[in-house]
């Protein structure tokens, strides 16, 4: 399954849909995870953190 999580586009909204550890938790079961940059800013989450997870 191929999964994407795009970045918030709305005034005020921090939410991500995937947290780092749920993208680590679904690759390791073998789906694609793509994750829009800058999608985990509002919550403290960098795309580092996101790249490291797989």
């Amino acid at each position: 399954m191929r999964v994407g999580i795009p970045r918030e586009i709305k005034t005020h909204e921090y939410r991500v849909g995937l947290t780092p550890g749920s993208v680590r938790e679904l690759v390791h079961h073998g789906h694609q995870v793509v994750v829009e940059a800058g999608a985990g800013d509002g919550v403290g989450c960098a795309d580092a953190a996101y790249r490291a997870a797989g």
